[in-house]
């Protein structure tokens, strides 16, 4: 039909684009209106086979036949109403024959089930057995609903080919748009996956890479040699947090860095980033914006972290570093690194008396060969501007990201070996919420805790926090202040005692400085401790802020001006189109 092209509705775009860019071109469609501006753009397109079926149970089939005689994917596409139901059967078929047969079901959007509209059905769960994943399309309206497209439709069309293949679901809703006007698919991100069978691709030896690290379970020797072998080889570094556990050569902790308001390092300017590992406490250095993400993972998902993911190697890592670990033997972006680190390190200044101080004081006094716990977002933070001995292993509570189990799997940890120390720092809410685990009759004489009690979630005093807007109100419900005993210095006390436990305190540096060394001496102790420690929101507000304002550059203060002018102007919407010119 003249004048007619593809739907202006994006993520119907982004379907057809992504389709095309995974090779997959067999297309059977049924008849109907919901379903109108993907078969409609379709059937104008050359590149695609199409069939029509007014039957959906049989075009269901149709797609199974095609699939297996063809040996390449094939795609469905119904309108609303009771259409996708009749595919049923033959995605069964697909399911235990294991075809790659893609079923993409039209909707008018989740928000209408359940009001009586006419021809909206619940397709949001479905049964086990006729599809290996189902995934859920909106429609695009934005850069996040854009990139929320692309993830799910890549996350879907890699699966139908995936352990052997086999049928996927994708339900994508449509605004019944009638225009048909553009006349070329938007560019959109196509990902794949590498298993060990597959061709590698290759590494450009012109662009700067690096390994950015979440948290990770024991390495072994041997994975972290490949590691360190892989890193000499292009020049790489491994950006780390306290809960990476990677202690090589090429190791680097950049927060403190990363994390300046009003300087943007160019260190942290990556074309390739390699992502391994879980879930990352790190923000500041989750802000790198690399150019290409490769995911490395046995789990082989798609993990888009960055928004830049193009490949998902589905391996274990050190076979992954070691096809890799070939070519010359550098370090200067690390040396770089450990220079600017140092620098910024060398200009922090006199901090209040806070987490972030005795993070400060304690980070390298923390004895050989223990094992430190941290309590997430505030004390992750701040110990994360330090560094700690290697032979010091750290972790946090990252995957759930809950303040509820802290001081539970330090105690957990301690059990497994009674002769070897083990720290825990966190704050009053946190170690209140866990207080039961110190009853537990198991706990040894090898744990030692810092509890920092300022008496209420100070996160959310902090002044770069959402909450800080609310000032002294916050405390009522939004820091949750008062509980506790209120900053009482008797109640952990009598508690620590009475369990059991050594109990140590202080108000002030001077106080600190005065016990700290019992703390941390490196010799098991009759009993385990307790040691109390008290701030206030004030100085731990003021600390943060110190530590994010050492170091400074003109371009970076007048981005920031900028996007603080268009955000009183424009609001978050002006935000990200200045993120995007200045590449943010």
């Amino acid at each position: 039909m003249d004048g007619k092209y593809y739907t202006n509705e994006r993520s119907q775009q982004i379907v057809i684009a992504l389709l095309k860019a995974h090779g997959i071109r067999k297309v059977v469609a049924s008849p109907g209106t919901t379903n109108i501006t993907l078969v409609g753009s379709m059937q104008q397109d050359p590149y695609f086979e199409m069939y029509s079926s007014v039957d959906e149970r049989s075009a269901a089939y149709i797609a199974c036949g095609l699939a297996a005689e063809s040996g390449e994917p094939v795609v469905l596409s119904c309108t609303g109403a009771t259409a996708s139901r009749n595919y049923l059967p033959g995605l069964t078929e697909a399911y235990y024959r294991k075809l790659p047969v893609i079923a993409i079901t039209a909707t008018q959007g989740d928000y209408k089930i359940g009001h009586h509209m006419a021809q909206v059905i619940d397709r949001r769960s479905i049964p086990n057995d006729i599809a290996l994943l189902s995934v859920n399309v909106p429609v695009s309206k934005d850069v996040d609903s854009e990139w929320n497209c692309n993830v799910l439709v890549n996350k879907a069309l890699l699966e139908c080919r995936r352990h052997g293949g086999g049928p996927v679901h994708i339900n994508l809703a449509t605004t019944y748009s009638r225009d048909f006007s553009v006349k070329e698919l938007p560019a959109t991100r196509l990902i794949n996956r590498v298993t060990l069978q597959d061709s590698f691709p290759e590494i450009s030896q012109n662009g700067r890479v690096a390994v950015f690290i979440g948290s990770h379970k024991l390495w072994t020797k041997e994975e972290e040699e490949a590691l360190d072998d892989f890193c000499a080889a292009h020049d790489a570094v491994a950006f780390c947090d306290h809960t990476s556990g990677y202690k090589g050569k090429y190791r680097v902790l950049f927060a403190l860095v990363a994390g300046q308001e009003l300087y943007r390092s160019v260190l942290c300017n990556v074309d390739l980033l390699v992502h391994i590992g879980e879930v990352s406490g790190d923000y500041y250095s989750l802000g790198i914006k690399p150019q290409v993400v490769w995911r490395v993972s046995e789990d082989g998902e798609i993990r888009d972290t960055f928004r830049r993911l193009r490949y998902v190697f589905e391996m274990p890592e050190k076979d992954f570093f070691l096809h890799y670990a070939h070519g010359k033997k550098e370090d200067a972006y690390l040396k770089a690194c450990e220079e600017e680190y140092a620098t910024v390190l060398s200009r922090i200044p006199e901090l209040p008396f806070s987490n972030i101080w005795m993070a400060r004081q304690l980070s390298q006094s923390i004895p050989a060969n223990s094992v430190l716990h941290l309590g997430i977002l505030n004390t992750l933070r701040s110990w994360n501007f330090f560094e700690i001995p290697r032979s010091v292993l750290s972790y946090c509570n990252v995957g759930g990201f809950g303040i509820d189990g802290d001081m539970s799997s330090l105690i957990g940890a301690s059990l497994a070996h009674p002769d070897k120390l083990y720290f825990g720092i966190l704050g009053d809410l946190a170690f209140f919420y866990d207080m039961n685990v110190l009853g537990n009759h198991h706990v040894g004489k090898n744990v030692r805790i810092l509890l920092i009690n300022n008496g209420r979630g100070t996160e959310f005093r902090n002044y770069n926090h959402p909450g800080s807007a609310f000032g002294e109100d916050a405390d009522r419900y939004i820091a949750a202040a008062g509980h506790f005993g209120n900053k009482s210095p008797l109640l952990v006390k009598h508690m620590a005692e009475d369990l059991g436990y050594r109990y140590l305190s202080a108000s002030n540096k001077e106080e600190f400085m005065s016990v700290v060394a019992d703390f941390t001496n490196p010799d098991l102790s009759e009993q385990s401790i307790i040691f109390e420690v008290f701030t206030n929101s004030k100085d731990e507000s003021d600390a943060l802020e110190l530590m994010s304002h050492i170091q400074s550059d003109t371009k970076t203060v007048l981005a920031n001006k900028l996007k603080t002018g268009v955000k009183s102007l424009f609001g978050e919407t002006g935000i990200q189109t200045v993120k995007k010119v200045l590449g943010k």
